[in-house]
């Protein structure tokens, strides 16, 4: 089958179109024919060389894609061939075929086309394990989304404000901030040009943040713990601001407040399909009756990965970016 590949660690330039053998379903594994997959920021890592994939995954590039189930492995009943869906992987979606267990598998969500469905499984399942299963938000708290323009940042403002919650977001430009707030942030923030503590201390009435989505780690983590109100919860989902900071005990005991880190793709398969299952039960129905909705800046084809991984770098998109087979 064609697949990306990549000729050692580097740039995008890296990438090219291979042939790569054709996955086999094993016991409890479903095959399926790959309509597209995302461009996720794990996936530039992988191709710098720091972020090589879990024992026994791919080490093809790609976390998410939607197809076609082309084969079920032995014992796999609740997929069968020709089922449309979609799906959270450890590796592998930058090919025209992968495998996956079968409990990463999800239906696509009513009213949503096949290849926008590639847009959703790793935003849905970051954003619900992180913020509502991890972070417990609640209806009426306030929740700080860093990166409200990217895939992750689009789909947590949805989800938060459908779900009774109300959202502060950094991005950093207007145009971006615009979307945010079209999207249902009630308060968007320049990082480039204010303090997102001032902002969102005035917005809450001198509240803060009962749970702050931060995916810029050490570079943000004294400021994400000035802003978190009392009993707040910092959720930790990504180092683009470095992975060592200085974490202040004292004020976080004062707030008695929670920092948590957390990662998706080494989680065992029964913690992702656990996951996947609690997702098509709580956020589909949102996407299906259009309260949360996936936002795709621009479609590739798969021969164009290393075009898709230099329009991430740049950073101007908004939403998900997705390759196509």
């Amino acid at each position: 089958m064609r697949a990306v590949v990549a000729d050692g660690a580097g740039g995008p330039e890296v990438l090219s179109l291979g042939e790569v053998p054709d996955p086999e379903p094993g016991p409890g594994e479903v095959l399926l024919r790959v309509a597209a997959t995302a461009v996720n920021r794990a996936d530039l890592l992988q191709r710098q060389g720091h972020y090589p994939p879990p024992p026994g995954a791919s080490d093809v590039l790609g976390l998410e894609c939607s197809g076609t189930v082309a084969a079920v492995g032995e014992g796999v009943d609740r997929w069968s061939v020709g089922d449309e869906v979609c799906a959270l992987l450890a590796g592998g979606g930058y090919a025209e075929q992968v495998v996956v267990p079968e409990g990463q598998v999800m239906p696509l969500p009513d009213g949503v086309d096949l290849v926008t469905a590639a847009a959703l499984p790793e935003v849905a399942c970051t954003v619900w394990s992180n913020v509502f299963m991890v972070a417990g938000l609640q209806p009426g708290e306030h929740l700080l989304v860093h990166g409200g323009a990217g895939g992750i940042g689009t789909f947590a403002i949805q989800l938060a404000t459908a779900l009774g919650a109300h959202v502060h977001t950094t991005a950093g430009s207007a145009a971006k901030l615009e979307v945010c707030a079209e999207l249902g942030a009630e308060t968007t923030i320049n990082y480039r040009e204010q303090d997102f503590v001032e902002v969102v201390r005035e917005a809450t009435g001198g509240h803060g943040a009962d749970v702050v989505l931060d995916n810029m780690g050490a570079a943000y983590l004294p400021r994400n713990v000035d802003v978190l109100a009392t009993e707040g919860r910092l959720v930790v989902i990504g180092m683009q601001g470095g992975s060592t900071g200085e974490l202040d005990l004292g004020a976080l005991l004062r707030k008695r407040g929670a920092v948590v880190a957390t990662a998706l793709r080494a989680r065992p398969v029964a913690g992702k399909a656990a996951i996947c299952a609690a997702v098509v039960e709580h956020v589909w129905p949102l996407v299906a009756d259009g309260r949360v909705r996936p936002v795709v800046h621009e479609t590739f084809p798969l021969d164009r990965a290393a075009d898709a991984h230099r329009a991430m770098e740049a950073s101007d998109h908004v939403g998900k970016l997705l390759l196509t087979t």
